[in-house]
């Protein structure tokens, strides 16, 4: 047993570092170019000194504005000097100045015979991400040991699939939901081996999520058609369908995908619990049946769901809440909001997504009250499908045999 899920880690191992090898593979994209010669392209560049500082009126409000002297650290302009204009022409945050040795993100364009102009884009933020991203992986070793290694590399193969296996496949014009499905579908059987092991309980997890995953689809797709949605109701969708590649692209399955995908995190949680606590239940009393095991279990997934369904809600609500804020003045019109597509979106997403993660609990429990009722009865293929939990992987016998 130790053997094959050496193995298993093996190969995930090898997943996650092809993949990784892959994205590395992956440069920047080339600077756009027309017809006119017009390009542009997105830069780092650091700020060496403040040229100019002072106030403009913003349509009817003073607004602090920077010109900035910047040298571009990258790219084809690498070391040579812009001067950028910083909240003179575009509404910015109050207090959000800049001050030598910030890095920023410029937008260079060059338009033949025309010296290039820069602008300012955005701030460089991957230093504070790196910081964040350091700690959480220091916690999550200092708190859950092994398992919580396990649970970093399930992370990083559940980003290699979504990048290298789910978004390529959408953008070549292939259906959304169903490479959404399968992708999910192999994310979540992966990290659940990897995190859980060679396990009945495991195995059952798995199979209530291949059903929860299906009955989602089924879901969302029924409801996307009932509600006339079109796929076009974010900004995001709006811009992406302006892209050349645009032409094959399936807008309302994107949002299908969006939901099935979205529940995933979630839906991992969920399933391994219920699966776990009905083996824990029958190893308590093997004499049981299955209804009453059944009964026990469903107990404990009653309050997981009523949790989990009040989490998913104020996710999406605190997602939302700028949106919440600029309908909740005087005279809101609430039956017009709620009708818009953008607002439809997010309410499907958050019930559709609660519908499947509802069908999975009693899913999963009734697969692993089958499972752990009839397990003894299975003969031959019982000891390849490995022990009923993973805490019985190190107290396996090893082939000593006494005379």
């Amino acid at each position: 047993m130790l053997k094959r899920l050496r193995g298993s880690l093996a190969l995930v191992l090898v997943l996650v570092f092809v993949g990784g090898y892959w994205l590395g593979q992956v440069r920047s994209a080339p600077a756009a170019e027309n017809d006119s010669g017009y390009t542009s392209n997105n830069v780092r560049a650091r700020v060496t000194g403040i040229v100019q500082a002072g106030q403009v009126d913003m349509g009817g409000k003073l607004q602090a504005y920077q010109v900035l002297s910047v040298e571009v650290l990258e790219g084809k302009y690498a070391g040579q000097s812009f001067e950028v204009d910083y909240g003179r022409r575009q509404i910015v945050a109050p207090g959000s100045y800049f001050s030598a040795g910030d890095e920023l993100l410029l937008t260079i364009s060059a338009v033949p015979n025309v010296a290039p102009q820069a602008y300012y884009a955005d701030y460089v933020r991957s230093r504070p991400l790196a910081v964040l991203f350091a700690l959480f992986v220091v916690v999550t070793l200092f708190i859950s040991g092994k398992k919580g290694l396990r649970s970093l590399i399930s992370m990083s193969f559940s980003l290699t699939v979504i990048l290298a296996f789910i978004l390529p496949r959408i953008l070549a014009g292939d259906d959304p939901v169903w490479v959404s499905v399968a992708g999910s579908f192999v994310i979540l059987a992966g990290t659940l081996y990897l995190v859980y092991g060679w396990t009945i309980k495991t195995h059952a997890a798995v199979i209530g999520t291949l059903i929860a995953l299906l009955l989602t689809g089924l879901l969302a797709d029924y409801f996307i058609e009932f509600a006339r949605m079109t796929g076009f109701g974010s900004e995001e969708a709006m811009f992406l369908s302006q892209q050349p590649s645009s032409a094959i692209l399936d807008f309302r399955g994107l949002v299908l995908g969006g939901i099935i995908i979205g529940s995933l995190g979630v839906l991992d949680d969920l399933v391994i619990t219920q699966a776990s606590v009905i083996f824990e239940l029958y190893l308590l009393d093997p004499t049981q049946g299955w209804r009453a095991l059944y009964r026990r279990g469903m107990r404990v997934g009653q309050d997981h769901v009523a949790a989990t369904v009040n989490t998913l809600v104020l996710a999406y609500t605190g997602a939302a809440l700028p949106l919440l804020l600029l309908v909740s003045g005087d005279g809101a019109d609430w039956f017009g909001f709620i009708n818009r597509e953008f607002v439809t979106e997010e309410i499907l997403r958050t019930l559709v997504g609660s519908l499947g993660l509802m069908a999975a609990v009693p899913l999963t429990t009734v697969v692993a009250c089958w499972a752990a009722t009839q397990m003894s009865g299975w003969g031959r293929i019982r000891p390849l499908l490995g022990p009923a939990l993973e805490a019985d992987l190190s107290h396996e016998p090893h082939g000593h045999h006494h005379h």
